[in-house]
């Protein structure tokens, strides 16, 4: 195994890791498995290559620059040595002309700060922190000459837990999404526990652990990726996948909208909007289009979707109370979806309550799901929801759709033909 400029001697575990033959990988799950000096090694292993560059990232600066984190673990580790630090650039440069880099995936455009950059190692820390375009874009940073023989990788660790809990679950095929997931899909995780890490004091950092509510006590000692805070409404079992949709049915695309661009340090809510049919009683969420944007965006969006829909589909949006909610629907019909079957849907009962019906529908496997990049996401809000602190955006974009459909069937809302695919 290539030395590089590895401190110390690695576990078992991580010299799994260090020793990984695939591009892409995954080591951690507990918390104390020595997740961070894995990585840190993992990013010194071809340093002595020139013009080698690694780069690690972490969701905010502040989390590497904390005390004991990645930047402050490597001044530790290469500060006696003939490395050369900027505190500008956030960069080691070694004798040889390779670099190790320090970077940070906080707002909802920062990955495009490093779209100039040439990388051939790739890691990040506390993985489940970020969105799932945030690391998938990064692959686009991985390169190296013709005739190099250095390996392009990419490098994670994690916990359970976190925002992207469900996007790393399924791409790593953990949790319950080990058991259906096809094997092709399936990347490396290496698992790794306080009990793999023989340089702490695991008697005492277990006992800190066991103070920890019972999911995140699961979740960090266990390295349990099946456990997560459960909602009350919705249970995974009860939605049907599918790869079909219905060739005729009844559609509506339903938007909840956010007024709130996200920024660095924010979680504002999401614009949602909601594809939904039905036929024969059976409710097919077909297409969830999720976004953080600035107002003006928000509306180019809304009009490329409908655009991609087709005429044929109806467009039913939140109307929320008071003037600036009259205001928006009217800026929307007149201005932004000219041409199209667009009204306001004032919404009655808590958001609970519009989520009984899809909830009931969803119990007597009346719900399919059709199988695309944005299930997860759709899947982990439903079946958190209601939780305090989780988003429930696509929730209720989806009770919108299903109650306007409902109501169709019932007769309160006007007679709607049935239609083809939309975009078909």
């Amino acid at each position: 195994m290539r030395q590089g400029w590895i401190r110390s001697n690695p576990t078992p575990k991580q010299l799994d890791f260090l020793l990984e033959p695939e591009r892409e990988s995954l080591y951690g799950g507990a918390a104390g498995g020595g997740k961070s000096e894995a990585l840190l090694m993992i990013a010194l292993q071809y340093i002595d290559v020139p013009g080698h560059a690694a780069m690690i990232f972490r969701r905010t600066y502040r989390d590497l620059a904390l005390p004991g984190a990645m930047m402050d673990r490597a001044h530790e580790w290469l500060g006696p040595t003939s490395a050369h630090w900027s505190d500008t650039d956030k960069r080691w440069t070694f004798p040889s002309g390779a670099t190790l880099s320090f970077g940070y995936l906080d707002g909802p455009r920062d990955h495009f700060r490093y779209q100039g950059a040439e990388l051939q190692t790739i890691c990040f820390d506390e993985l489940t922190q970020l969105r799932e375009e945030q690391y998938t874009y990064m692959f686009s940073r991985l390169r190296r000459l013709q005739d190099s023989d250095v390996p392009l990788r990419v490098r994670s660790s994690s916990n359970p837990g976190g925002v992207g809990h469900d996007w790393v679950a399924r791409r790593f095929g953990l949790g319950e999404y080990g058991t259906n997931a096809p094997m092709s899909t399936v990347r490396p995780f290496h698992a790794a526990s306080l009990d793999d890490n023989p340089y702490l004091d695991r008697d005492s950092y277990r006992e800190t652990l066991m103070t920890l509510d019972p999911v995140t006590r699961e979740q960090l000692l266990n390295g349990d990726w099946s456990i997560r805070p459960a909602g009350t409404m919705f249970k995974l079992g009860w939605f049907v996948f599918t790869t079909e949709r219905p060739k005729r049915a009844k559609w509506v695309r339903f938007w909840d909208r956010a007024a709130t661009e996200a920024k660095a340090g924010k979680d504002p809510d999401y614009t949602c909007g909601a594809l939904v049919a039905e036929a024969e009683g059976i409710y097919y969420v077909s297409d969830i289009q999720r976004f953080r944007e600035s107002p003006r965006e928000n509306e180019i969006r809304i009009r490329a979707t409908a655009e991609m829909d087709g005429v044929e589909v109806p467009i039913r949006m939140e109307h929320e109370g008071g003037a600036g909610g009259k205001d928006m629907i009217d800026t929307y019909a007149r201005r932004v979806l000219i041409g199209y079957d667009f009204r306001g849907d004032r919404p009655s009962g808590s958001k609970v309550e519009r989520a009984a019906i899809v909830a009931s529908a969803a119990e007597q496997g009346n719900v399919h799901i059709v199988r695309g990049h944005w299930n997860t996401a759709y899947i982990g809000e439903a079946t958190a929801f209601p939780s305090e602190g989780v988003h429930d955006d696509q929730v209720d974009a989806v009770s919108g759709a299903v109650r306007f459909l409902s109501s169709q069937n019932e007769g309160r809302a006007g007679g709607l033909s049935y239609s083809a695919i939309p975009g078909r």
